[in-house]
């Protein structure tokens, strides 16, 4: 089984930047795609972007694409998101998760991922 814990979640003005990591342990990340979900308050959670198990292959919304890239260094285990030009509507809680069934799929559906971390709150003030 493995835990994922995210983190480099704050406050940031529009326009700015933050870089989310997803930590795995437990078991080696590098056996999953990953993807990254949000959840606004009153909202259901949503797809943002997911990487296969390699990185050769990523998926994003429309909503973050151009403005979001999804990598990972699996020597370290870990997932990054970083999140360039940000919106007010970009602020939610972040989370990450793996894809339990398939690592060479991108999906965006949230019941193919298990293992969610905490999340990670993100803050875009306008």
């Amino acid at each position: 089984q493995v835990q994922l814990v995210e983190s480099g979640g704050g406050l940031v003005q529009a326009g700015g930047s933050l870089r989310l990591s997803c930590a795995a342990s437990g078991r080696t990340l590098s056996d999953y795609a990953v993807g990254w979900f949000r959840q606004a308050p009153g909202k259901e959670r949503e797809f943002v972007a997911a990487i296969t198990w390699s990185g050769g292959n990523t998926y994003y919304a429309d909503s973050v694409k151009g403005r979001f890239t999804i990598s990972r260094d699996n020597a370290k285990n870990t997932v990054y998101l970083q999140m360039n030009s940000l919106k007010p509507e970009d602020t939610a809680v972040y989370y990450c998760a793996v894809d339990r069934d398939n690592g060479w799929r991108v999906s965006s559906n949230a019941a193919h991922f298990s293992s969610w971390g905490q999340g990670t709150q993100v803050t875009v003030s306008s």
